[in-house]
């Protein structure tokens, strides 16, 4: 579900306590004490110059229902990263940050929506401008890796990996040339990048063309099309790409 951003200036809040989030300056957060960076995984006020105006609106904005949210933005994105940097649980939650149950549901809104895609997305869209690309990618590199899993873990996310003897599961990684992440995907260890990546371009982005990461024709680009693809999954030729 795409959802619209709020464009208007952002500044730093460097020695100040203010905050330009949208639940400060058009929801309820600003009756709930202003949170002071102090770890780590917080973003620092550069960060969150560059992180702001990428947001996406919340629905009470947009007509959509729902109460004006009452947590600073700011505070739940460096409580949602202070949990992935430190793999706590979110009842674990730091003291200082909004309530575990508020962060989790802002975090479950975000995600049941696709926002959490759609903002990465957005953010190395932009990364991409920067460097000279086009936001969206045309080309990019998938790679594997089997791990073990427990023999509690379901028969159709597990499998032998006969080249690494492995039993478990594997995780397949597409990134574009510059080595950004356009999307992860789990399957039995017995899928190879092959057989995964039709499921990997229709899932994310509509590529053109993919590098294995290794194999015996990991320097020869797969070409992608779409029409031909049902019936020869890898159409391999050599080709380069400059500016994908």
């Amino acid at each position: 579900m795409s959802q619209s951003c709020v464009p208007m200036p952002v500044h730093s809040t460097a020695g100040t306590r203010e905050c330009d989030c949208l639940a400060h300056r058009f929801g309820n957060a600003a009756d709930n004490r202003l949170r002071e960076c102090r770890y780590p995984s917080d973003m620092t006020d550069a960060e969150w110059v560059v992180v702001r105006p990428l947001l996406p609106a919340p629905g009470w904005m947009q007509g959509q229902g729902g109460q004006p949210e009452a947590y600073c933005h700011r505070a739940m994105l460096d409580a949602i990263g202070y949990l992935v940097d430190n793999g706590i649980k979110w009842r674990a939650m730091p003291a200082d940050f909004p309530p575990c149950d508020r962060v989790y549901a802002f975090f479950r809104r975000w995600r049941d929506r696709g926002l959490i895609r759609e903002f990465h997305d957005r953010v190395r869209g932009q990364v991409r401008e920067r460097a000279g690309h086009d936001a969206l990618p045309t080309a990019g590199m998938i790679d594997s890796q089997s791990v073990k899993a427990d023999a509690v873990v379901g028969a159709g996310t597990r499998d032998f990996d006969g080249g690494k003897l492995v039993n478990g599961g594997k995780r397949h990684v597409v990134v574009d040339t510059l080595g950004l992440l356009l999307g992860v995907m789990v399957t039995a260890a017995d899928v190879g990048d092959r057989a995964a990546a039709p499921s990997c371009w229709n899932r994310w982005l509509p590529l053109t063309i993919a590098w294995p990461r290794s194999g015996p024709t990991a320097a020869t680009p797969a070409v992608w099309s779409s029409t031909a693809w049902p019936r020869s999954p890898w159409s391999w030729r050599s080709s380069s790409v400059a500016t994908a």
